[in-house]
C-alpha cells in the first residue's frame, strides 16, 4: 500500500470514531453502533473526495510544469557561483523552476557547470540572451540539456 492509501484509512478510520462519539451526542436517541456505521459510511464518501481534492490538483500541476518547461545546461560557470546567484540571473529572462549546479563528490567542489529549469519561453530566451554572454567575469555557454542516457 502507498501512503496516500494509508492516510485515507487513517482519515476514514478517525471519522468512524468521531462518529461514535458525537453523533449519540448530538442526537440523544441514536445507537452508538448505528453512529459507527454512519461515520464509516461518511468517512467512505468523503475520503476520496477530500484526497482527490489535494492529490489531483498537485498532480496536475505538476504535469503541466513538466510540459511547460525546459532544462538548459549551464557551462564555463564560475566556480564561486552559488544557486541562488545563478537563479537570479535566469530570472532576468524568465520564471526559474529549479538551479542544479555540479560538484565533485569527493572534494565537494563546483565543476563550472549545471543544469537550469525554466519555462518554456524562458529558456528560448535565455539561450538568445546569455549563450556567450558575461556572468561573474566568465563566458557563458547556455544550450538545451540533453537527455541522460540509461546505461
Amino acid at each position: 500500500m502507498n501512503s496516500p492509501t494509508i492516510i485515507n484509512i487513517i482519515i476514514a478510520v478517525a471519522l468512524a470514531v468521531a462518529g461514535y462519539f458525537l453523533l449519540p451526542v448530538v442526537a440523544a436517541n441514536l445507537d452508538p453502533s448505528l453512529a459507527l456505521a454512519l461515520g464509516l459510511l461518511l468517512g467512505g464518501i468523503l475520503v476520496p473526495v477530500i484526497s482527490s481534492q489535494f492529490s489531483g490538483a498537485t498532480a496536475v500541476e505538476e504535469q503541466s510544469d513538466d510540459e511547460n518547461s525546459k532544462t538548459l545546461y549551464v557551462g564555463n560557470l564560475p566556480y564561486r557561483a552559488n544557486e541562488q546567484a545563478v537563479q537570479q540571473h535566469f530570472e532576468l529572462q524568465g520564471q526559474v523552476h529549479s538551479v542544479r549546479l555540479m560538484k565533485d563528490r569527493r572534494t565537494g567542489k563546483r565543476k563550472g557547470y549545471g543544469f537550469v529549469e525554466m519555462t518554456n519561453a524562458g529558456a528560448e530566451k535565455a539561450i538568445q540572451n546569455l549563450n556567450d554572454s558575461e556572468f561573474q567575469e566568465r563566458t557563458l555557454k547556455v544550450r538545451m540539456a540533453k537527455d541522460k542516457v540509461e546505461e
